[in-house]
């Protein structure tokens, strides 16, 4: 598969990985309890969707399984560990400049929720 390119939009599964991946490796559970609690509770994702997109993402090079030996009196020796790829790192810092630009925006305009409501 062709490696993605770093321009493109991520999807919120996507940025809720590399986001969780960011700051150290973490196995398949240890992602999706740090997804929760970035975001507060508001984002859970399924073993479907995390390993989908985990194997989406590694094709694309935006992530890749961990080859660092773990101490099995430690963790089970079973769970697969990822890491964030420098391609990842790009892809996630363009994200976030993407997210930067509308929260930018937004202020200009002095937008807050309470302002979408329409007839105001």
């Amino acid at each position: 598969m062709a490696k993605q390119k770093t321009k493109a939009p991520l999807t919120p599964a996507v940025l809720h990985i590399l986001l969780a991946l960011s700051t150290k490796e973490r196995h398949g559970y240890g992602i999706m309890k740090q997804v929760e609690s970035d975001s507060e509770g508001k984002v859970t994702m399924g073993p479907g969707t995390l390993y989908g997109s985990i194997r989406r993402m590694i094709d694309a090079g935006l992530i890749s399984e961990s080859d660092k030996d773990r101490d099995p009196a430690m963790d089970d020796q079973r769970r697969v560990y990822y890491r964030i790829t420098g391609l990842g790192r790009t892809a996630l810092a363009a994200e976030l400049e993407r997210y930067r630009a509308v929260v930018s925006v937004a202020k200009q305009k002095r937008l807050s929720p309470s302002t979408f409501a329409y007839g105001i």
